[in-house]
């Protein structure tokens, strides 16, 4: 299975409806396959400028490295110098800070990332966990 264009539209429904709930500011999502290519991106209107690089950054570098941001934030912590040489390997698009979340269907495949960017990076990462659910497939922003 892969993420297809209705899929990544729900997961995309279902940040933004979260991030509703919760008063966030508005956000921008993205929607990557396991390749890394984007399947579907939306900005909600008043999103600041670049957070659609600042997303796919998240999400991107989810994919290169096998683990959601929140992991490489703490890589970064740990490692600081392969977290920069690992972000100059991917030509830059890797923000290690939570917002990235890898996503798997039911039997634990990869099936690609959800990058969101636009509130606080606690406040991105749970947008993005609860988009991947509304999916129905399961999130592990760690």
């Amino acid at each position: 299975m892969a993420i297809d264009l209705q899929t990544a539209r729900t997961v995309i429904e279902g940040a933004r409806a979260a991030a509703r709930e919760k008063d966030l500011k508005p956000l921008t999502v993205v929607v990557l396959d396991a390749g890394g290519h984007v399947v579907a991106a939306e900005r909600e209107d008043g999103s600041s400028t670049k957070r659609f690089e600042i997303a796919f950054g998240k999400a991107h570098g989810a994919i290169a490295l096998g683990l959601g941001s929140r992991a490489l934030m703490a890589r970064a912590e740990q490692q600081p110098y392969f977290i920069a040489a690992a972000t100059a390997a991917v030509g830059g698009s890797l923000v290690p800070v939570p917002g990235g979340v890898l996503v798997r269907d039911g039997s634990g495949t990869l099936l690609g990332a959800v990058g969101v960017s636009g509130d606080t990076s606690d406040n991105d990462e749970a947008a993005a966990v609860a988009g991947i659910e509304a999916a129905g497939l399961q999130a592990q922003p760690d």
